[in-house]
C-alpha cells in the first residue's frame, strides 16, 4: 500500500482539533515536515504527529523544497491561503487547504489556476459535507426527492460563542468574521445540496453591534474578547439570487441575541419536498393527500447497551477520502470550483454591505 508523505503548514488550532488527529489515524500517511511562524509549536506538532525523523521549519518554502513530499495541509490564518496554496501547488505538491478558499474571489482563483497549471490536486476544508444529516440529505436530493430547489436557508448562528484565540478577530489576517469562519460552512452545505454553483445577485448586510460590548456584558462562551481587537463583524446576513431564480439567505453570527441557535445547518425547498436538519434530517412534503414528515434515524443504535451513530467523525471521513484521491487518482470530494463559488458569494455579500448597493456577479 502507497504511504503519502504529508507536510503540515500552520500548526495552530484547526491543525490540532481537526486535520492531524484524522491524519494520524490513516495508515497511508506519514506526516513528515510541520512548519509554523511559531517555531514551538511545529515542534510540538512534530513530537505528537509526525514520523520518525520528521522535520521542524519556521519557513514554508523550505518544507516545499522538500521533493519527498506528496501533499501540503495549508491551515494557516485565511490572508495567507492563496499565496501558500499556489506556491504549494507550484512546487508539485496536492493541497488540502482550510476553508475559507480564500480572502476572496480573485486570491481563490489563483488557486484554482495553480491546480490546473500543474496537474495537481486541490480541495477545500469543508468537512461539514461528511456528517451522516449532511449525507442523507444530499442523496434525497440526488434521488429527486426535492424536485426543483428554488429556495434554501444556510444558517450558522451562535448566541455567545465569539473565538477569542488566534486571530480570528483580527479582519486583515482573516477577511472577516462569523460569515467567513462559520457563514461558509453553510453556504457550501447549501450549494452542494442544491447542485447549484451559478450566483447572479446578491444583498448583504453586516453588523458591529455587540463585539464593543463591556466585558460584564459579554457572556461568551469562551471568555471575554477585547473590544479593541474585535475589528470584524459580530453577525452578517446575505440575501443571494442564482441564475435560474432561485433564492438562498444566508444567516451568520458569532454573538446574537437569539435562541435559534444552529451552525453549518441547512434547509432546502422544493417543488415536490423540503428538507432540513432540525433534530437531524427532516423530509416534509404531502403523500397520498396528507401531510408528511419523515425523520430518519441516523444512528446504528438498537441495542441496550449501546448506542452510537457508527459513522466515522466528519474530518476523519474528510482526511480519508483525501488521501484515498491522491493515492488512487480520483476527484476529490470537494471540488475548487465549488469552493470558489463560495468565496464568490461571501465577497458579494460584504462588498453589498460596504457599499450599500446589489452587488452582481
Amino acid at each position: 500500500m502507497k504511504t503519502v508523505k504529508v507536510g503540515i503548514i500552520g500548526c495552530g488550532g484547526i491543525a490540532n482539533g481537526k486535520h492531524m488527529p484524522a491524519l494520524k489515524r490513516l495508515k497511508t500517511v506519514k506526516m513528515v515536515a510541520f512548519c509554523d511562524i511559531v517555531i514551538e509549536r511545529a515542534e510540538k506538532a512534530a513530537k505528537e504527529y509526525g514520523a520518525a525523523g520528521a522535520k521542524v521549519y519556521l519557513d514554508y518554502k523550505e518544507l516545499l523544497a522538500d521533493k519527498t513530499i506528496d501533499v501540503v495541509h495549508v491551515l494557516t490564518p485565511n490572508r495567507m491561503h492563496s499565496a501558500i496554496t499556489v506556491d504549494a501547488l507550484d512546487a508539485g505538491k496536492h493541497v488540502m487547504c482550510e476553508k475559507p478558499m480564500a480572502i476572496n474571489a480573485a486570491e481563490a482563483k489563483k488557486m484554482m489556476d495553480a491546480a490546473v497549471r500543474n496537474k495537481k490536486k486541490l480541495t477545500i476544508g469543508y468537512q461539514n459535507r461528511q456528517r451522516p444529516d449532511s449525507l442523507y440529505l444530499k442523496k434525497e436530493a440526488e434521488d429527486g426527492t426535492f424536485g426543483e430547489i428554488y429556495y434554501a436557508k444556510a444558517t450558522a448562528i451562535r448566541r455567545r460563542a465569539v473565538p477569542t484565540w488566534g486571530v480570528f478577530l483580527n479582519e486583515f489576517e482573516q477577511g472577516g468574521g462569523p460569515l467567513i469562519d462559520i457563514g461558509t460552512h453553510a453556504l457550501d452545505l447549501t450549494l452542494w445540496i442544491m447542485d447549484n454553483y451559478k450566483p447572479k445577485y446578491c444583498l448583504g448586510t453586516t453588523y458591529h453591534k455587540l463585539n464593543g460590548l463591556a466585558p460584564e456584558d459579554q457572556g461568551n462562551a469562551w471568555g471575554t474578547w477585547d473590544a479593541d481587537e474585535f475589528t470584524v463583524e459580530d453577525s452578517a446576513f446575505g440575501f443571494v439570487v442564482m441564475e435560474n431564480g432561485a433564492t438562498i439567505v444566508l444567516e451568520s453570527s458569532w454573538a446574537l441575541n437569539s435562541l435559534d441557535v444552529r451552525e453549518a445547518v441547512t434547509t432546502v425547498c422544493g417543488t415536490l419536498a423540503g428538507g432540513d436538519m432540525q433534530g437531524g434530517v427532516r423530509i416534509n412534503g404531502i403523500r397520498n393527500g396528507r401531510q408528511y414528515v419523515l425523520n430518519p434515524n441516523l444512528s446504528s443504535g438498537g441495542a441496550a447497551f449501546y448506542e452510537g451513530d457508527g459513522n466515522e467523525e466528519a474530518h476523519e471521513r474528510e482526511a480519508r477520502l483525501w488521501i484515498d484521491a491522491i493515492i488512487n487518482d480520483k476527484t476529490p470530494f470537494v471540488l475548487p470550483e465549488q469552493a470558489y463559488c463560495v468565496t464568490q458569494i461571501l465577497e458579494g455579500i460584504y462588498t453589498s454591505a460596504k457599499t450599500g448597493t446589489i452587488y452582481n456577479f
